[in-house]
């Protein structure tokens, strides 16, 4: 079988951390799955900004960031004593929160509207959160910006907000390109597509511009991923908790090919719910996990939840992860650190590399 660049069955305890790339600094920051994807490809992630608490206990548990901001980024982009380091790094990172922009949620319905999340419970238009970090990307001025969302982003009226993303990163000095991307084509065991936007500091661009079409010069990145899929009977330990016997009724009319229970349930007769409650099939790669945690995926074959360690795998976190609170909402919400980690070798070794680096490309 063929070899992955970087194996999603890890721990922190046995992986050595080079920190021989640049400095990175990661917003919204959850539990710390970006933040572990640069340590895998060999940067400094010098600290984090997030907003609820929770996830901050578990990033600091696991991370111990040189810098630590737990307050919303509208508070954070007007701070007037950051340290020197955040204002040379390498990368800023940050996946602000997407739920309006969700095919699973209300979308358009959404938009623009003060809502109280799970996320520190606090009242915010998260529609607006992309601009407030791009704000700190013009104010910061790092060499790259990483920032990405869900695929729902690039569908229907959404793909105005897109034209303001590009809009407002030109304003800050920045040329932006984006790509969709799936995890499963970078060695991790789930189909989960993101929209990734990176963009490059004009003043270092000048060596990487091409003509993309007639009326668009941008910075040539190739992000073309193929390694083989990961099925989930390779990772699979079938020790998940057993479903409740009211989801057993509905999981006992079960069909091949059925995408989740909502669709046994209607043959069952029963209400239709938990459309975003997944089956998960030996010889096929994962569904995306999802912030629902284990509550969101079963088993077609057997009628168990996904097992802690299977969560894991599944989402390329450190077996030996502290999770402090819900583990499976904290993969669920988190970018997988593999996918990160191919993504930011990539930036590296066609962007930020230089003959003058002391190390060679991966």
């Amino acid at each position: 079988m063929k070899e992955h660049r970087f194996a999603y069955t890890w721990t922190l305890k046995d992986t050595v951390f080079t920190k021989d790339k640049c400095k990175v600094f990661s917003c919204f920051s959850c539990g710390g799955g970006s933040t572990m994807g640069y340590k895998l490809a060999g940067f400094d992630v010098i600290g984090c900004n997030e907003i609820d608490p929770k996830m901050m206990a578990a990033y600091k548990a696991n991370h111990s960031p040189k810098y630590a901001y737990l307050e919303p980024i509208q508070q954070f982009k007007l701070r007037e004593d950051l340290p020197s380091e955040l204002y040379n790094l390498g990368i800023l990172d940050g996946s602000p929160p997407c739920s309006s922009f969700s095919m699973a949620g209300n979308r358009e319905k959404d938009w623009g509207k003060e809502k109280i999340f799970r996320e520190g419970q606090e009242l915010q238009v998260l529609d607006t959160l992309f601009f407030d970090f791009i704000d700190l990307a013009k104010k910061l001025q790092p060499k790259v910006v990483v920032t990405e969302n869900v695929k729902g982003l690039l569908m229907g009226a959404a793909k105005e907000y897109v034209r303001n993303i590009y809009k407002s990163f030109d304003e800050a000095g920045y040329y932006c390109q984006h790509w969709l991307l799936d995890a499963s084509k970078m060695g991790v065991p789930q189909r989960r597509e993101r929209v990734f936007f990176i963009c490059l500091r004009k003043d270092l661009a000048t060596p990487f511009l091409y003509q993309k079409d007639m009326f668009n010069v941008v910075p040539k990145l190739e992000l073309n991923f193929n390694e083989c899929y990961i099925p989930f009977k390779e990772i699979a330990d079938y020790e998940g908790v057993s479903i409740s016997s009211y989801a057993k009724k509905a999981w006992d009319y079960r069909k091949e090919g059925d995408l989740n229970i909502a669709q046994s349930k209607k043959r069952a007769g029963m209400k239709v719910s938990d459309m975003n409650t997944g089956y998960v099939y030996e010889d096929k790669v994962c569904q995306t996990l999802t912030s629902k945690g284990v509550c969101g995926s079963l088993l077609f074959s057997k009628p168990i939840r996904l097992s802690k360690t299977e969560f894991c795998k599944i989402g390329s976190f450190p077996l030996d992860y502290q999770f402090i609170n819900d583990f499976g909402y904290l993969i669920g919400m988190s970018v997988p650190p593999v996918m990160v980690a191919n993504i930011a070798t990539e930036i590296y070794n066609q962007w930020l590399f230089t003959d003058t680096d002391t190390n060679s490309p991966n």
